[in-house]
């Protein structure tokens, strides 16, 4: 993941980058019986055979209520209790770069949020005093000469649509297409991409299989990212492959190995191969007082694919693959995910056994795995360094 190719060989590292994990994860071996509903780390260590939990299928999730078109809700697990650090929190957008629209709804057109969002910097909407739904004619792509910093703010009432037909934002260090600004592409610390107080409902990237794939609502490879004060409703992506993932959000490379940033949000209802919300290859996330409910990963076959199997069905609400990479999760409520295979909350494998990841003050519960899970942790397959260290927290 820190190869620093010469500008011609950019395109090759794109295409290496989404097999970075892939190849080398196990494939789990499922154990009959029953695990345990304590916190506490099992006495064996990371490689304990995984085992399914009696009685709990991939298929038997109640969806939740859709929330009314246009509407904003409230995002996020207010009694969460995580502290956010300074550069996890919201960015001041009270002096914009640019506003999208002209106080009224019809003023804020799918053109307009294209047109801003190329053009960078910091970026409001005036579309009237009512929640308003942009439907997105086409993908909103960041070029990476413009910002370095890239905000998009709806200050808690506007909906970007995909209309179940398109992904809506995409950024990517490593497009030649959106201009290469550096020789260390899948390195470098711009565009940093902020989205906050915005609803993303009913994106859809399937059969985008560039960079493998995956994003339904968002894609970033590269650069810096995060999500604060937002909601991700019934986005998707493809339904099956072994390695491709995240309904609402699929991310590749960060600047250093620092995180995504995901704070005060809510997934629901995201359908997708693997990772029903959230999806990664080698990238580090910290989750801080935020909802991921409802998601489900239905893929078939796992990864690597099982035989005459087309591979996926990982990681419910959260996939995460590759080598050395952290997982934070603090004052988040996880619940009514599930994955057909494993990790009907949480998949994450270290290929390299130093990942590391922490569960703070957060509550997991009713996340089926169809077929395997780590003993003693509901709802999460993990290889990695150690146990996964839980706090303050109950996984059920």
């Amino acid at each position: 993941m820190r190869l620093k190719p010469a500008l011609p060989a950019l395109v090759a590292a794109a295409v290496l980058l989404t097999a970075c994990g892939s190849p080398e994860t196990p494939a789990p071996a499922p154990v009959a019986g029953t695990s345990g509903e304590s916190t506490a780390p099992p006495s064996a260590g990371p490689s304990v055979a995984p085992t399914a939990r009696a009685g709990l299928g991939g298929s038997g999730r109640t969806a939740g209520p859709k929330p009314p078109a246009g509407a904003a809700p409230k995002a996020g697990n207010p009694n969460g209790g995580a502290s956010v650090p300074a550069e996890a929190r919201g960015v001041d957008t009270s002096k914009p770069t640019r506003t999208i629209g002209t106080g009224t709804p019809a003023s804020c057109t799918s053109e307009a949020v294209v047109k801003a969002v190329a053009a960078g910097g910091i970026i409001t909407f005036d579309c009237g005093p009512a929640p308003v739904t942009i439907a997105m004619k086409a993908t909103a792509k960041v070029r990476n000469a413009n910002g370095p910093r890239v905000v998009l703010d709806g200050a808690g009432k506007v909906t970007l649509s995909g209309q179940g037909q398109r992904r809506i934002l995409y950024m990517n260090t490593c497009d030649e297409a959106q201009g290469w600004t550096t020789s260390h592409c899948q390195n470098q610390d711009h565009p940093q991409l902020t989205v906050q107080n915005l609803t993303f409902a009913e994106g859809n990237s399937t059969g985008q299989r560039a960079e493998g794939g995956g994003g339904g609502a968002i894609f970033v490879r590269g650069g810096r990212f995060k999500i604060v004060n937002s909601t991700f409703v019934r986005n998707r992506c493809d339904r099956t492959g072994p390695d491709l993932g995240g309904a609402a959000v699929r991310v590749l490379s960060q600047f250093d190995n620092k995180p995504v940033y995901v704070v005060n949000s809510t997934f629901t209802g995201g359908s997708c191969s693997n990772g029903g919300a959230l999806s990664s290859i080698g990238v580090s996330w910290v989750v801080l007082n935020s909802v991921l409910r409802d998601n489900e990963a239905i893929g078939s076959g796992a990864n690597p694919a099982k035989a005459g199997t087309p591979g996926g069905g990982s990681g419910g609400a959260i996939y995460c693959d590759g080598n050395e990479f952290t997982v934070r999760i603090a004052g988040t409520i996880i619940e009514r995910n599930d994955a057909n295979e494993g990790g009907g909350a949480i998949f994450f494998v270290s290929n390299n056994r130093t990942g590391t990841m922490t569960i703070e003050r957060s509550t997991l519960r009713r996340n089926p795995s169809g077929k395997f899970e780590t003993r003693g942790f509901p709802g999460i397959f993990f290889l990695g360094a150690r146990n996964p260290s839980v706090s303050g927290s109950t996984l059920s």
